[in-house]
């Protein structure tokens, strides 16, 4: 397919579209067919900043994944296909586009690359069903914190437990020492 010659404005295209396959943390291909264009703009400003859905012609973007060094996708390129490029958090998209999807039944959710690597329709969903990553962070952050706590506690039982026998020791000393004035 590389081997073919292609007019300039869609080796422009092909360009850009491989620049967004080699920069993006992941791609998600959609089937739109049958969305209006107030939907497909209400999807884009769901997913975010980070994440641009761009509408291609399949030839434009199977050699743009092949450029990129992607393989797998070549049975996706079929009807009319959006790619969505995920530059921030991948899981937060994925949850857009599902979401997306069971409200606008008409978005079919193709597969996609995450790691260089291609992955279907349901990994995608599987990605969408973890938590996010302030989710995870803060469970981490927490799990962390419990086990430093429990560090210390460890660490500091014995100088508390000195401390209990010096203090015990002090008070017998005191005991006796009244004990032998009286």
């Amino acid at each position: 397919m590389a081997d073919k010659p292609i007019r300039a404005d869609k080796a422009t295209a092909v360009v850009e579209l491989t620049d967004s396959f080699r920069t993006a943390g992941a791609t998600v291909l959609t089937e739109y067919r049958g969305l209006t264009v107030s939907q497909l703009t209400q999807l884009r400003r769901s997913l975010g900043k980070e994440t641009t859905y761009t509408v291609a012609k399949n030839t434009l973007a199977k050699r743009a994944a092949a450029d990129a060094g992607i393989s797998g996708l070549d049975e996706l390129f079929t009807g009319p296909t959006a790619l969505t490029f995920v530059s921030g958090d991948v899981v937060e998209a994925a949850k857009g586009l599902r979401d997306f999807a069971k409200a606008n039944p008409k978005l079919v959710i193709k597969g996609g690359v995450f790691e260089g690597k291609a992955i279907t329709a349901a990994e995608v969903t599987k990605l969408a069903d973890l938590e996010s990553r302030e989710v995870l962070l803060a469970k981490l952050a927490g799990a962390m914190k419990g086990n430093l706590s429990k560090a210390a506690a460890l660490f500091q039982a014995p100088l508390s437990k000195a401390a209990r026998a010096a203090a015990a020791l002090a008070d017998k000393k005191r005991e006796q020492e009244g004990a032998e004035a009286a």
